[in-house]
C-alpha cells in the first residue's frame, strides 16, 4: 500500500519500488530526488524535488512547514543520500605535509581520512570547514572553536 502525503504542490507518495513520486492533478512524476539548496548553512530550508534530468517539480521553502508525515518522507530520502560525517576531534596526523592520514573522531565514529592536498580543506565560513577525503567523502567541521585545543593545533598546520 502506498502512503500519500498532500501539499499545495500536489500529492507525494512512493511507488511500488519505493521511489518518490508526485501526483499533480493526475500527472504523475516518478523517481524524484530531494536536493538541499544550502546543505551546510541552512539544511532545513530550500529543498527542491527534482527528476533524473534535474528538472524541478516541487520547491519546499522550509521542511518544518510541511505536515509531519511528508517531512519524514523527505528527510528519510535525504538521509539515504547524504553522508557528511562531522569531525569532533582530530586524534592525530601522519605528517604535516600532504598527503597525510588523519585519525579523527566523528559523529559517526572513529575513522581515518586521507588529505591529498591542503586545497582539499575548504573554508565555508569563518568557523566552518569542509574537508574532501582522498576517497571522495566530505567531512565537516561545523565550528572550529568547538574543537579541543590539540585538534585546533593540528589543524592549524594545514590552514
Amino acid at each position: 500500500m502506498t502512503e500519500h502525503h498532500t501539499t499545495s504542490g500536489g500529492r507525494l507518495s512512493r511507488d511500488a519500488f519505493g521511489r518518490l513520486q508526485l501526483d499533480r492533478d493526475g500527472s504523475v512524476v516518478t523517481g524524484l530526488v530531494p536536493v538541499r539548496s544550502f546543505p551546510i548553512t541552512a539544511p532545513q530550508e530550500g529543498i527542491s524535488l527534482v527528476d533524473q534530468e534535474g528538472k524541478e517539480h516541487l520547491w519546499v521553502e522550509r521542511l518544518d512547514a510541511l505536515p509531519a508525515d511528508m517531512r519524514a518522507v523527505i528527510e528519510e530520502e535525504l538521509a539515504s543520500r547524504e553522508f557528511i560525517p562531522e569531525i569532533q576531534r582530530i586524534r592525530g596526523v601522519s605528517s604535516f605535509a600532504t598527503p597525510s592520514r588523519w585519525q579523527v573522531s566523528t559523529d559517526r565514529g572513529d575513522t581515518v581520512l586521507l588529505l591529498k592536498a591542503e586545497e582539499d580543506i575548504r573554508r565555508l565560513s569563518t568557523t566552518t570547514l569542509l574537508i574532501a577525503d582522498g576517497h571522495g567523502i566530505q567531512f565537516l567541521i561545523r565550528n572550529l572553536s568547538a574543537l579541543d585545543k590539540s585538534s585546533r593545533k593540528l589543524l592549524d598546520h594545514f590552514l
